[in-house]
């Protein structure tokens, strides 16, 4: 097998510790990785960092999930490619232990049995996934739309309007917070990205493809992927909502979802 020193260009591989590093350097030390890989599957894991660092960026790839958890105590990077299914600890308890505390973009990496994994992981914060076998430029496609897309919402706060209230609700766009009755509520950035959607388009009825596209800038729509069902249904419960008779996002049944205008 070829040493990775020779296969990833600006990679350095701690052998024994299951981490591949691919480090940037600058005057006064380490730049912090943008993308953090978790696959105990070795040659997938350093598939998946090839792509990664050929379409330019830095990242920091784990073997052993226990010591990305460790890791990612204190290190922030842009992104997370997570594998559901690990040893020692799965990719579901992991991202419970990482949303607790952080809400940057998590793409889960899944095997074709998974669909309940898969749902569940949406609930549990997850944005995005990716079902095994892939073709690794899907996985950058998805990365670069999840980063263009906070990265576009961020500058459009600058420029509009940056809080917005509805009933009991508040959102400030600039912070990225959302408050309920003054309360702060935990979003992920998917859960924000699609409240914000539907509160900027109050009145008007939104598709499940169209928050899809407007999501994820994938054209392409599959109507089995319930993925913004359930998107929609953590952000019910996390608003304290009636699923039966909602007051803030609504299910118009056939068409997609609306947050009404205020009398």
């Amino acid at each position: 097998m070829l040493s990775l020193l020779r296969i990833f260009r600006r990679t350095i591989y701690l052998s024994g510790q299951g981490i591949l590093r691919n480090i940037g350097i600058f005057e006064g030390g380490f730049i912090m990785p943008e993308i953090v890989v978790v696959d105990d599957e070795e040659e997938i894991a350093d598939l998946m960092s090839l792509y990664l660092i050929n379409a330019g960026f830095e990242v920091i790839t784990f073997y052993d999930p226990l010591e990305a958890l460790e890791f990612l105590e204190d290190n922030i990077p842009k992104a997370l490619v997570l594998d559901i299914m690990m040893p020692k600890i799965d990719g579901l308890n992991m991202l419970t232990k990482v949303r607790k505390k952080y809400y940057y973009p998590v793409i889960l990496v899944t095997a074709k049995n998974e669909d309940l994994d898969v749902i569940e992981g949406l609930m549990l914060g997850g944005d995005d996934y990716i079902t095994k076998p892939f073709n690794p430029l899907e996985l950058v496609t998805r990365i670069k739309t999840l980063l263009r897309r906070r990265e576009i919402y961020e500058n459009l706060d600058g420029k509009h309007k940056k809080k917005f209230q509805y009933k009991d609700l508040s959102m400030n766009f600039e912070t990225r917070d959302c408050y309920m009755n003054g309360k702060k509520v935990d979003l992920t950035s998917t859960e924000f990205d699609i409240l914000r959607l539907l509160i900027v388009n109050i009145g008007k009825k939104l598709s499940s493809e169209m928050i899809y596209k407007n999501i994820t800038g994938d054209d392409y729509y599959n109507r089995a992927c319930n993925s913004v069902a359930t998107h929609i249904r953590n952000l019910r419960i996390k608003l304290e909502d009636s699923f039966e008779e909602p007051q803030y996002i609504k299910t118009i049944w056939g068409e997609g979802y609306i947050i009404e205008k205020e009398n």
